[in-house]
C-alpha cells in the first residue's frame, strides 16, 4: 500500500470538499461551475482565474475518483522525494500549462470555423446566435461541414474541469523518474513498466488529439490537448530540472 504524503492528501481533501460543495449548491440552484470551471476566452463567463480553479472542478464521482486515485498512487512518490513545495510547484505548473495549452487548441480549431463563417456572409450577431443556440440555416453548410459547425458550437459552451492535465504531468515526471516500476493493470490484471504503460496513455490522447477519439481517462467529451498539455509540461520541467541537476535537490 502506498502511504499517502501530507500535501498530496491536503490536495485531495480540497477536491473532495470542492466537489461536494459544487454539487450541494448545485442542488440549489448555484452553479460554481460558471465561475471557477475553465470557459473557452471569448465566452462572456470566462475569467483569466479559471485557468487555476478548474483543476478542483470534476464532472462527476467518478471523475474525481480516477484522478485522486492517481494523484495519490503517483504524487505521494513525487513528494517524498522533491519535498512539499517542490511538488506543488511541478502540480500546478502542469495543470496551468495543460490549461492554457488546451485553451490555444480550441482556439485553434474555433478560429478557422469563425472566419469561414464570416467568409460565407454572416454577421458577428448571426456567428453569436449559432453560438448561443446552435441553430443555423443550412445553406452555410456549403461553406462549412456540420461537424465542424458542432465542434464550433462545444469549443464555446462546454467548459473544462478536472485535474487530469495536472495529473498526466505528475504522470510523466514518475514514469521518467522511476521508469522500470512495475505498474498493475486492472484490465487485464498484469504488471506493466511505468516507461511503457505512461507512454501508452499519452499516445492515446494524442491520437484522440487530433481525431476526437476515446481516452482511457474517461467517458464522453474527453479534454484530450489538457491532457497532453500536463504531459508537455511536466516533460519540459523535468528534462530542465535533470539538465540543471534539480531533480536532486528538495523544496521542503
Amino acid at each position: 500500500m502506498i502511504r499517502i504524503t501530507n500535501t498530496v492528501k491536503h490536495l485531495v481533501i480540497i477536491n473532495v470538499v470542492v466537489f461536494l460543495g459544487t454539487q450541494l449548491l448545485k442542488s440549489r440552484g448555484i452553479y460554481l461551475d460558471n465561475y471557477l470551471a475553465l470557459f473557452f476566452i471569448k465566452n462572456d463567463l470566462f475569467m483569466p482565474w479559471q485557468f487555476f480553479t478548474t483543476m478542483f472542478m470534476h464532472a462527476d464521482f467518478q471523475h474525481l475518483l480516477f484522478n485522486m486515485l492517481g494523484l495519490w498512487m503517483f504524487g505521494s512518490a513525487l513528494e517524498q522525494m522533491w519535498g512539499k513545495n517542490k511538488f506543488l510547484f511541478f502540480y500546478f505548473s502542469a495543470g496551468i500549462g495543460a490549461s492554457l495549452i488546451y485553451t490555444l487548441a480550441n482556439y485553434l480549431q474555433f478560429q478557422p470555423v469563425y472566419n469561414d463563417l464570416i467568409t460565407a456572409g454572416l454577421t458577428d450577431l448571426n456567428v453569436n446566435n449559432i453560438l448561443e443556440t446552435g441553430n443555423y440555416d443550412r445553406s452555410i453548410l456549403k461553406y462549412v461541414s456540420e461537424k465542424s459547425l458542432t465542434n464550433f458550437y462545444y469549443i464555446y459552451n462546454t467548459p473544462a474541469v478536472g485535474a487530469s492535465g495536472a495529473i498526466m504531468g505528475v504522470l510523466v515526471a514518475f514514469g521518467m523518474l522511476f521508469p522500470n516500476s512495475q505498474l498493475m493493470l486492472l484490465f487485464p490484471p498484469i504488471p506493466v513498466k511505468a516507461k511503457y504503460l505512461i507512454s501508452f496513455l499519452v499516445i492515446i490522447d494524442l491520437i484522440g488529439g487530433f481525431t476526437g477519439g476515446f481516452s482511457l481517462f474517461g467517458r464522453g467529451n474527453v479534454a484530450h490537448w489538457a491532457h497532453l498539455g500536463g504531459a508537455i509540461i511536466g516533460f519540459i520541467m523535468m528534462l530542465y530540472w535533470k539538465k540543471n541537476q534539480f531533480n536532486d535537490k528538495r523544496w521542503n
